[in-house]
């Protein structure tokens, strides 16, 4: 395969946005970058890859994506430290895993050259939207939908591959209390709940708009079999800390494997915690929390890092968690943040240098 940088086709901007946008007041994921990484698939193989000036796309109104789903994305971020120099955090696991994700979906794998190749050069053109200082990151959304015009219900021939940025502050949502799910499953067994498919996170919203008219702010998933077993907390992976130590649901073709999840369960193992991947009962869970053994449980994802979740209800009782000095949740989030901000050593060598 030739050299990408040999070929990416870059129109840029003729005005930036930058200098009109007010980087002090962002809402996460409303506001774009000048740029945008397109690449389309047709004709077998992905076609010449293009940065183009950020802005609508024109498809067919039976193009396969409005009719069947075919979609998948990732979550990633790019820090800025301060010496101005850009970088990602384990940028390899988000290309890997939304191959997986596309490959479950029937969506050709996308070439690693050019993800990483398009991907350095595009964070070349937007790094003046990174934002020095903690807590301030650029946000970037690589995603492919199914173009093909027709409804036929087969996989289409023809897709697009695009990456777009968001310029992104500290993410604070608020207190987090969570009910847990005794009637609805974020995903089954054999099903693509492993995969960032875009229909999975349409299916989480009615349940956790049932769950917000209750006063709770997101879902614990259960499994679809029993609702017996702790899955995953809205959109994000979820820990559990049971005295001293660390529980994490396994992942299966029913949970995301989670790259803030696995950073996690590497830093804890690195500092001796003791950790058990295993599944969990909801029962054990409230058991813990009458005998006043659970002490946190926190959700992990791109967006927040770590999120504390305060309290939880389940058959109508509500429990609440102690507020605690030694937290997981909080160690391992700060030791994550000086990692991706370039304060602290990668031991891990989890960052990826944008030159």
């Amino acid at each position: 395969m030739e050299n990408i940088k040999q070929n990416l086709q870059i129109t840029k901007v003729k005005q930036s946005k930058l200098a009109t946008t007010d980087l002090s007041k962002l809402s996460f994921g409303q506001t774009f970058t000048d740029h945008m990484f397109v690449c389309d698939y047709k004709d077998g193989s992905w076609q010449t890859p293009q940065i183009l000036p950020y802005g609508p796309l024109q498809l067919d109104p039976s193009a396969k994506v409005f009719h069947y789903g075919q979609a998948v994305f990732e979550g990633m971020k790019a820090y800025k430290d301060e010496n101005d120099k850009v970088w990602l955090f384990r940028p390899d696991e988000n290309f890997n895993r939304i191959n997986k994700s596309s490959k479950r979906l029937a969506i050709p794998e996308f070439p690693e050259d050019f993800f990483f190749d398009g991907l350095k050069e595009l964070m070349q053109l937007e790094k003046d939207w990174i934002q020095k200082g903690m807590g301030n990151s650029l946000y970037i959304r690589p995603f492919v939908i199914s173009t093909e015009a027709g409804v036929s219900a087969s996989p289409a021939s023809e897709y697009r591959f695009m990456i777009i940025c968001s310029p992104a502050q500290a993410y604070y949502s608020g207190e987090v209390r969570v009910k847990i799910s005794e009637d609805y499953s974020r995903s089954a067994d054999g099903g693509i709940g492993f995969a960032k498919a875009a229909g999975n996170y349409a299916g989480q919203f009615y349940p956790t708009d049932l769950a917000k008219e209750e006063g709770y702010q997101q879902v614990i998933w259960t499994d679809s079999n029993s609702h017996e077993y702790l899955e995953e907390a809205g959109t994000m992976n979820v820990f559990f800390r049971i005295g001293d130590k660390l529980i994490t649901a396994p992942t299966s073709d029913r949970i995301l494997d989670g790259v803030t999840r696995k950073s996690i369960l590497e830093l804890a193992k690195n500092e001796n915690v003791e950790v058990e991947v295993r599944k969990i009962k909801v029962s054990e869970l409230t058991e813990a929390a009458k005998a006043g053994t659970l002490k946190e449980i926190f959700g992990s994802g791109t967006a927040a890092v770590v999120t504390p979740i305060l309290g939880f209800g389940y058959k109508g009782e509500k429990f609440e968690l102690p507020t605690i000095d030694d937290s997981y949740g909080k160690r391992f989030k700060q030791q994550l943040l000086n990692i991706q901000y370039n304060i602290a050593e990668d031991k891990f060598n989890w960052r990826y240098a944008i030159d």
